[in-house]
This record gives C-alpha cells, structure tokens and sequence, in this order.
C-alpha cells in the first residue's frame, strides 16, 4: 500500500526549527498524493522541492488551488499563505542568469520559512565591476548565499569582501571540466577566503536551510 510508503515527520518544525520537505525527484504521482493527503488531516503545511511541472499539473485541482508552485525553481507551497518578516538578514547572490533556478530554490525556501531577501543576480568575476556596483546593497548583512557555476570564483571574492557568514552553492553550469559542478565545488572547498562555508552541488535547498539555522543562533 501506498501508505506504507510514506511517514511524514511532523513534529519536525517543534524539534528543530523548521517544518520537512518533500523531495519529488523519483516519486510517483501516487506517493506524493499521498502525502498531500496526510498534510491536508493534519492541516500542516508543506514545502515540495525538484517538483517538476508535469508533476505539478498531474495533481487534482483541490489540492492545485492550495498550492503556490513556481516553475523556475520547481518548488511549491501547501497550505497557508507565507507570511515574510520585515527585516531582511539574507542575501541571494548569483554569478549568472543560467544560476537562477538553483537560487531560487534557496529564496523560495527561505520564503516558506518567512525570511524575506535581498536577491542580486547576474554579478559573476567575469564583469567584477557589477558586483562592486551592488555590493552597498549586501556587505552588511549577516549571511550571504552565494551561487555560482564555471570555476565559482565569485564566492572567494566575495569572502574577501564581507564579515558575513558566507554560504557558497556551487551549481551545474558550464561545459567540459566543469564537470557537472564539480569544478566549482572543489573551488569553493579549497577558497582561500577563509571561513566559507558550501553546500552541495544545485543544492539551493540546503543552502537556505543552513541559513536559517545561522540565523536562528545569531538572533537568539
């Protein structure tokens, strides 16, 4: 039985902060009805990440009509509308256009959890001088997310440039050895700006998930 398949934890949010995620890549229509169903008796609700759009128009229009889903970042929201804080902490910062999907799954999830952000984009090394036109609107804020493909040398520049928890997100952009992010990955690891800190490859979710645990300490 479906059922049997899935456990959602919903005491996730009392025990550490922030409510569960669904992951959708490799589930099917059926499972993920499921836990649609289980959400909606127990009136909690959701945030489903890597949920493509023909999953997202497979769904019945009672639980569509529920749901905020975004194209971009193949995120949705179930349940009550979000509600964002008005004092902005976090910044989402992208080296390229091609990063967008992956910080926006990073701002969508920070969104859900009611963190508002100050997203800049399209600020890679490759024209510096765009991020020191923007840098006034960031250098301040206690975390910044940065995301970035190719060699991600925008977060060691970066790094050297603020006093800020700095969150680098490497992503899958780029040909030949950039090697499905790995490139950038390893650059970020070895950054000689010390102190950063990086998540996986395309994982905008974690990155924003690492914030709001930084965040919670910094605000206590």
């Amino acid at each position: 039985m479906i059922n049997d398949q899935v456990t959602l934890d919903h005491k996730r949010h009392a025990r550490i902060g922030f409510s569960e995620a669904i992951f959708c890549e490799k589930k099917t229509k059926e499972q993920l009805l499921t836990i649609l169903d289980q959400a909606k008796n127990k009136e909690k609700p959701l945030l489903f990440t890597r949920l493509r759009e023909n999953q997202f128009e497979e769904f019945p229009n009672k639980f569509k009509q529920q749901m905020n889903y975004d194209y971009l970042s193949r995120t949705a929201f179930y349940g009550v509308p979000v509600q964002l804080s008005d004092k902005k902490q976090i910044a989402v910062i992208t080296a390229g256009s091609s990063d967008l999907s992956v910080s926006r799954e990073a701002i969508r999830t920070l969104a859900f959890n009611s963190y508002p952000v100050q997203e800049i984009n399209d600020v890679g090394v490759a024209g510096i001088w765009r991020l020191m036109e923007r840098i006034d609107d960031f250098k301040d804020l206690p975390i910044i997310i940065v995301v970035a493909g190719m060699d991600g040398a925008l977060v060691s520049v970066i790094g050297g440039l603020v006093p800020g928890i700095v969150i680098g997100v490497p992503t899958s952009v780029g040909y030949g050895v950039a090697d499905s992010g790995k490139t950038a990955l390893h650059s970020m690891l070895t950054s000689c700006a010390p102190g950063i800190v990086t998540v996986n490859i395309d994982n905008g979710y974690g990155a924003a998930i690492a914030a709001i645990r930084f965040l919670r300490e910094l605000n206590r």
